[in-house]
């Protein structure tokens, strides 16, 4: 049974949401993989990691979730059937690979909620005592719950950008056309909700015309549902000048887009964008900004230093700005994830 079934087709952002005030996110892979080791000096970037050590991916995802992480993100961002061509894939065995990144961020979910659990069958668990908890709930016989939900798997859809490994993410003008990039996302999306993703996200997309392609293309999965965030110029526009206003207008009344929001965005922007999208869209807000730094697309290194102030601290501007989901993008740490979830949930 895929997760998907499991999950029954409903809105998981949601349902987070309708149990407590805030959604944690995990934060950056990429910086983590480095940090085990792994060289992500290659135009597939993260994926790399996929063909060469998928295990270390599983480790890092559990790394999130251990820190509080209520979803992860797939390593499905740069992990596209054209890139895998240039190394030598088949479109059968890239899309194979697309689908193990679900299954990967599914093996670390599931082995760090049932850490708490223990002796699991037929769906439920015991713990340490003698009380009985559901395992896919949390939810003891006493009434008492784990103080978070169940996580969730987001199945990462990058921007045709990330595929060139140029920047263009953060710049978004590809010159191509609504087909072209239709022919590229469609298969992405399909092997990642085939392999159950409890959702989808478009993320770090640079311009209008890419978050409608996008949308066009959820439409033909109907049961399934995506967050949308930006990457952005600044606080008031997304990166290839299209206003966030209009971001949020045009999207806002898409009933498979859950939550609209930006990320990989220096912390700084973060809340007046907030503010610009609460004052034109009723979706929850997503934000999971980088750490400040600044990215050289030519060399692929980062510089400079992270934003003044601990994101912990810089939520609390967020959330009282309107955002509900929060967590971190590039060079963002489980240890920065820990003290959102700590201040979140204690």
């Amino acid at each position: 049974m895929t997760q998907r079934e499991q999950t029954n087709d409903i809105n998981v952002v949601q349902r987070i949401l309708d149990e407590y005030p805030i959604m944690i996110l995990d934060g950056a892979l990429a910086t983590e993989l480095e940090q085990h080791g792994c060289d992500l000096d290659d135009p597939l970037w993260s994926a790399r990691v996929l063909l060469e050590n998928p295990d270390v991916i599983v480790n890092v995802h559990a790394d999130y979730f251990r820190a509080g992480a209520d979803c992860a993100i797939t390593s499905s961002y740069q992990a596209t059937v054209e890139g895998f061509r240039k190394r030598g894939i088949g479109e059968g065995a890239a899309l194979d690979l697309i689908r193990k990144t679900v299954e990967l961020a599914a093996k670390a979910r599931d082995d760090v909620w049932a850490e708490q659990l223990v002796d699991v069958s037929s769906g439920r668990a015991e713990n340490v005592g003698n009380e009985q908890v559901d395992y896919r709930t949390g939810e003891y016989t006493s009434g008492e719950k784990l103080r978070r939900p169940r996580p969730v798997v987001a199945g990462s859809v990058g921007p045709y950008g990330a595929y060139l490994a140029d920047g263009s993410e953060y710049v978004g003008h590809y010159g191509v056309s609504d087909e072209t990039l239709a022919a590229f996302h469609r298969p992405r999306m399909a092997a990642l909700i085939e392999a159950g993703a409890d959702i989808l996200a478009f993320e770090t997309i640079p311009s209008l015309q890419e978050a409608r392609v996008l949308v066009e293309i959820l439409k033909e999965f109907p049961d399934t549902h995506a967050w949308l965030s930006f990457s952005l110029k600044d606080g008031t526009s997304i990166s290839e000048g299209t206003p966030l206003e209009v971001c949020a207008q045009t999207f806002g009344s898409e009933p498979q887009i859950v939550a609209i929001g930006l990320n990989c965005a220096p912390m700084e922007v973060v809340t007046e964008a907030i503010g610009v999208l609460r004052q034109t869209c009723d979706k929850p807000i997503i934000v999971y900004p980088n750490s400040g730094e600044t990215y050289d697309a030519e060399t692929k290194t980062w510089s400079g230093e992270g934003s003044c102030g601990s994101m912990k601290d810089a939520s609390e501007q967020w959330v009282a700005a309107g955002a509900q989901i929060i967590g971190g993008c590039c060079r963002t740490t489980p240890h920065q994830i820990s003290e959102l979830a700590k201040k979140w949930r204690s």
